[in-house]
């Protein structure tokens, strides 16, 4: 029996580009799908058929080897040969293409493994005169920092670190469930992409490693209660090569046995005499900084 022509079964010319065959590909596996057929043999043989073709001629590597060598190509261990081939996996991308523009542009293919590193947050109280006049505040953390010996590579000096065979170095592994496919972290390397042959000794392969650190943070004058303060880079280190996060400071303001504030103004109770308050006179006003003001 001559065996259909992946082309042919697509209904594509062999010069057709990548979203010629993709177009091709979800008219007629939602033609055949076995759900639309009532569970016809015929129309299930014909969409693994599709299938078929598709996971081939969607890959690079896979169609030049078809077209050179045909299905031999991924018989007996020949190129292409693996477990990604046909079946129910790519009706996944009938989907992305149908759904793809509500779900941000569709499925990414290959992600990288870098990641940004966590915002911190860091509650600083301050009393009113230190908000009224502002000054230099030092802080004590602990934070994530990028690990010295391995220069956050997690890696042991002389080790690599090899593509993931499981996912493929992209990161996540598709799941079947039913009719549809799930992405999820790799169990393997955790969303790394990548295996560490030798991790490092001193953050265990993490890249990363906790440390406390001394921040000399500038306080504006005139800060009120709430106000956040961002000081950038100075959160945790990124992961895989990702840049730093940043730090928040958060200001509270102490309450003040004297003085009440609302927004920009001060308010004062000052007692007051009788006799000064029915005959006039001069009176001493305490101040922010501290010096008495006659009224």
């Amino acid at each position: 029996m001559v065996e259909a022509d992946y082309y042919e079964l697509l209904g594509v010319e062999r010069g057709a580009d990548g979203a010629a065959i993709k177009s091709a590909y979800r008219r007629l596996a939602m033609q055949y799908h076995p759900d639309k057929n009532g569970g016809c043999t015929d129309a299930e043989a014909k969409f693994k058929a599709i299938n078929e073709a598709y996971d081939c001629l969607k890959d690079d590597q896979k169609r030049a080897a078809y077209d050179r060598y045909g299905k031999a190509a991924f018989q007996n261990g020949g190129p292409g040969n693996g477990a990604g081939g046909a079946g129910f996996g790519d009706f996944a991308d009938i989907f992305e293409g149908i759904f793809g523009e509500f779900m941000g542009g569709g499925r990414q293919r290959q992600r990288s493994s870098a990641m940004r590193g966590a915002d911190l947050r860091y509650d600083l109280r301050l009393s009113l005169e230190e908000a009224f006049a502002g000054n230099t505040r030092t802080i004590e953390i602990d934070v994530a920092t990028v690990c010295e010996p391995c220069s956050g590579s997690g890696a042991a000096p002389g080790a690599t670190a090899n593509t993931c065979g499981t996912c493929g170095g992209h990161g996540k592994v598709r799941v079947q469930q039913g009719m549809f496919l799930m992405e999820r972290t790799c169990p393997n390397c955790h969303g790394a992409g990548r295996v560490i042959s030798d991790p490092c000794k001193d953050c265990h392969g993490a890249g990363r490693v906790d440390k406390h650190k001394s921040l000399d943070v500038r306080i504006p004058a005139g800060v009120d209660d709430g106000t956040r303060i961002r000081l950038s880079g100075e959160g945790e280190a990124g992961a895989r090569g990702g840049p730093p996060g940043d730090l928040y400071i958060f200001v509270h303001l102490d309450p003040h046995d004297i003085f009440e504030r609302s927004g920009t103004d001060l308010y004062v109770k000052v007692p007051v005499p009788m006799t000064l308050a029915a005959l006039g006179g001069t009176i001493e006003v305490p101040s922010i900084d501290r010096e008495a003001v006659e009224l």
